[in-house]
């Protein structure tokens, strides 16, 4: 099987080094950039399966890179953080990062979670959908992950935003858990203080114009549940 593309994206050479040394062992085709120009040109030339990026870069800091890529990108995306910058773990995710990891992690845990993001992007691209699902004034085009609306709206869906609305549309009415998002964003369960499912429902919402929270219900200290009753393959 052909090895995945991984570019790494960080101004510490250490780290590029120690990361290119441990993902090539674990057997992915590992590529470096210190800044978001030789990014682009990696991007530019090769193929990638996923990136980890550092939100502190010289030039464009990784935020702005993050979002750059979403433009005309669905790759998975894990951002590097420091341990105490919350807010910036906070701002990756509603730019559009699918993880993020600060840089206490163990390399056994990064590489945990690049597996569990890769299966997920393989699991969502595996599955057999009709083209469009329709609800309520959307129209949810599953092989462009494009969200339309009825009065013209048009919007281009990140990978954990895909999954997020995919499995809320296969679960119409339930329940669904902080471990079972977690599960279907990451490939694992929710830390107990974990602010990201929140902020991924939050981006979701704004999305669906869902301004008076009756399209996503929050269950008090339970869950989330997707309230609508007529969806339809098209």
């Amino acid at each position: 099987m052909e090895s995945k593309s991984i570019l790494v994206v960080d101004d510490n050479e250490e780290i590029r080094d120690a990361l290119s040394e441990y993902l090539t062992r674990a057997g992915f085709c590992v590529f470096v950039a210190e800044d978001g120009d030789e990014m682009w040109k990696q991007l530019n030339q090769h193929e990638m399966n996923l990136i980890i990026l550092d939100i502190m870069l010289p030039g464009d800091d990784g935020l702005t890179l993050c979002g750059k890529i979403r433009l005309t990108s669905h790759v998975p995306i894990i951002m590097l953080t420091a341990v105490t910058d919350e807010i910036d773990r906070i701002a990756g995710l509603e730019i559009g990062a699918d993880d993020y990891i600060t840089k206490t992690f163990s390399p056994r845990e990064l590489l945990a979670r690049i597996k569990a993001l890769l299966r997920r992007t393989q699991f969502t691209s595996d599955i057999p959908l009709n083209r469009k699902i329709r609800f309520l004034d959307w129209s949810f085009d599953t092989v462009k992950r494009q969200l339309n609306h009825i009065a013209g709206d048009s919007i281009k869906l990140s990978g954990s935003d895909y999954s997020l609305l995919l499995m809320m549309l296969q679960n119409p009415n339930k329940l669904l858990s902080r471990d079972d998002i977690a599960q279907c964003l990451w490939g694992r369960d929710a830390d107990p203080f974990e602010r990201g499912i929140d902020v991924q429902m939050s981006r979701l919402r704004k999305h669906l114009h869902d301004i008076e929270r009756s399209i996503i219900v929050s269950i008090r200290n339970k869950g989330y549940m997707f309230a609508v009753d007529d969806i339809q393959d098209v």
